[in-house]
Formats: structure tokens, sequence, C-alpha cells
């Protein structure tokens, strides 16, 4: 299997639902308005409608807001990788702004990069309409359930 971002496979239907469910539990991305329009094993895509309430005090996308989806993104492809009694954490997350988020839409492209039984290393990009505006990468953390 390919974790090539730029080549997308088909979500098996068990793996979408399965990952729709946990969405559920995910309260803050539907607070913001996101939501995620491609699962596939190790590469997920999210998608926001940017309203004033996502803006910072020039009218920009909110940097909070662009880390988020980066965030999100990132961690829900690594989510697409491990078994569903598992859960996954970020570790930690290094971003960089490459242009102000201005229009009308976000969209967050996160893909896996190495996926161990304990870390994986993820990076997502975050795109303004038909604008590339941050790069992250970021190391998620594998939760193992209690016994």
């Amino acid at each position: 299997m390919s974790l090539n971002p730029f080549e997308p496979t088909t979500a098996a239907p068990d793996l979408e639902a399965r990952i729709r469910r946990k969405l559920t539990r995910q309260r803050f991305m539907h607070l913001i308005g996101a939501d995620l329009t491609v699962i596939t094993p190790g590469r997920v895509e999210a998608e926001l409608i940017l309203g004033e309430q996502h803006q910072q005090q020039r009218g920009f996308a909110h940097g909070g807001l662009i880390a988020t989806m980066a965030d999100l993104v990132a961690g829900f492809a690594g989510v697409t990788l491990i078994p569903d009694d598992h859960s996954l954490v970020t570790s930690d997350l290094k971003i960089s702004y490459l242009h102000p988020g201005v229009g009308q839409k976000l969209k967050a492209i996160g893909w896996v990069l190495k996926a161990g039984r304990r870390l994986q290393f993820c990076e997502a990009e975050v795109w303004c309409d038909d604008l590339l505006i941050a790069k992250a990468s970021g190391t998620m953390v594998v939760i193992e359930p209690q016994s």
C-alpha cells in the first residue's frame, strides 16, 4: 500500500464507518464546522467553509484554526492505520504559515509518513481556496487499550 499523499486509495466501507463513528466524539471539529471529506488508509482530507467566527483581527483565518485543521487531518490519517480499540494523540505539531488565509474555504490534507507500533510521523497541508497557506508535521502517539 502506498502512503503517497498524492495517490489516494479507495477506503473500505468499514474503515470509513469506523472513522465516522470516532468522529462523533470529536466535538471541537464540529464546533468549528469542519468535516472529513476523504477517508482512506493513511490519508484524510477535511474542509471548512470560512466565516467571521474563524477570523483573527485582520480578517485572516486564525492561526489556531489552521493548526487545528492540520492536527485534525494528520491525526485522523494515523487513526486509519491503528486497530479500532486503540487511540491516537498528538505528541508534537510543527506548523509553518506560508500565506494568510483569505478566501472562502479551507481544505486540509493529512497523511502518514511512517506508521510504527507506538509512534506515527505525519504531515499535513492546509489550503485556502487554491493557495497553500500552511505546512505541518507531527508526531502521534498510539494509545493501547487498558487491560
